[in-house]
């Protein structure tokens, strides 16, 4: 588990888990019964219960050690800080535990096919009967929808109020009864997105989450969380070093001189994606020590959401003008797997300006809630 990180051994948790690497389940079993998959986590709920000194701390000597991610997990990064804020203790106990040592994998049933940077527009009903809500409707771009065990849900409870208002946030298992998932082929080749389908499916009312058409404002509360996962991509995420990976690469393709990438317009290009992923990365540094006293992400995530996402495009498109003709690769042996992977991954990068809210969608958010700019 300190070797770099390789995409087929990544672990996502869940029940039907399959584990390509034994190592990765010793490694999930152990932090996971520290709670430091869920390092400022109240103990109480399955966490490390640490302060955010100490879980910097940790997270430095994972650093040093090379120590790979343990648990890739949407609970963690989004539904998790979202249930600390609004559940039940009840709810708490239910579900943060699990979330905790990667027994249950989530999924986000937000877009909709006639609802994506408007939200809020979304018709997926939810109608209370009895002990019970019966769901109908459908989600798109849920992505990993048909390997997850659960999915958090905003519903549509009241039609006739404003749209905004007549939301609600539920949970509940994938396995139900007419829940159903058409995987989406991306033109990267992949299958990360579904659509997914609810036909009467049933879910308990004591999952649903915060009050009875409330469910909005803790959507907006998990977007910021999910915007501040995203911003990670800038950095490559998952303990990896890419600018240094960068690096090495345009010498091992245009030769170096002096230690030096030897094409000078090459190198500068470098140095310039370089330069500007140490100055996102000590930002978000001293927005997490600004954020100490707060109680979890602000608007600001939607800065960080913004600039991530485009240094990650960046990015790859460093990576293919260091490949040259080589990127022009789908497949066959005159490629390596390197830059056909590097060719799909340019291609699935441009869907992080999409995800978690358009970039046109976070500009407004910083106009009017960063900025304050008028409408």
């Amino acid at each position: 588990m300190r070797t770099p990180p390789v995409e087929a051994e990544a672990v996502w948790g869940g029940k039907n888990e399959t584990y390509a690497n034994p190592d990765s389940k010793l490694w999930l079993d152990r932090m996971g019964e520290k709670g430091w998959t869920c390092p400022t986590w109240p103990k109480a709920y399955g966490g490390g219960g640490l302060n955010k000194q100490e879980n910097k701390i940790l997270q430095e000597e994972l650093r040093k050690i090379h120590a790979r991610p343990v648990l890739t997990s949407f609970g963690i990064s989004m539904l998790g800080p979202a249930l600390l804020e609004f559940a039940t203790e009840e709810q708490k106990m239910a579900h943060l535990p699990k979330i905790v040592k990667g027994q249950i994998r989530w999924c986000q049933g937000y877009s909709e096919p006639g609802s994506g940077s408007d939200l809020a527009s979304l018709q997926t009903k939810a109608i209370l009967q009895g002990d019970h809500y019966t769901i109908n409707g459908s989600k798109i771009w849920t992505s990993y929808a048909n390997f997850a065990d659960w999915i958090f849900c905003l519903v549509r409870t009241d039609p006739d109020a404003t749209k905004h208002n007549g939301i609600s946030f539920i949970l509940f298992d994938m396995e139900s009864p007419g829940v159903t998932t058409k995987p989406i082929k991306l033109i990267s080749g992949g299958s990360v997105f579904c659509e997914t389908f609810f036909d009467d499916v049933k879910a308990d009312k004591g999952n649903l989450i915060g009050p009875l058409n409330g469910g909005w404002t803790i959507a907006k509360r998990l977007l910021q969380h999910e915007r501040t996962m995203i911003s990670s991509m800038g950095l490559g995420g998952g303990g990896r070093n890419p600018e240094n990976a960068m690096e090495n690469q345009a010498k091992a393709y245009v030769g170096e001189e002096n230690n030096r990438i030897a094409e000078p317009q090459l190198r500068d290009r470098v140095i310039a994606h370089k330069m500007n992923g140490a100055a996102f990365s000590l930002t978000l540094q001293r927005a997490a020590e600004e954020a100490k006293l707060a109680t979890g992400p602000s608007a600001a995530s939607s800065m960080f959401k913004l600039y991530g996402t485009e240094h990650n495009k960046d990015r790859y498109e460093v990576m293919l003008e260091i490949q040259g003709t080589n990127s022009m690769g789908w497949e066959g042996d005159s490629f390596d797997a390197r830059e056909l992977a590097t060719t799909r991954e340019w291609l699935r990068s441009k869907g992080n300006s999409i995800e978690g809210g358009t970039s046109e969608v976070q500009l407004n958010v910083i106009a009017k809630q960063v900025l304050s700019l008028p409408d």
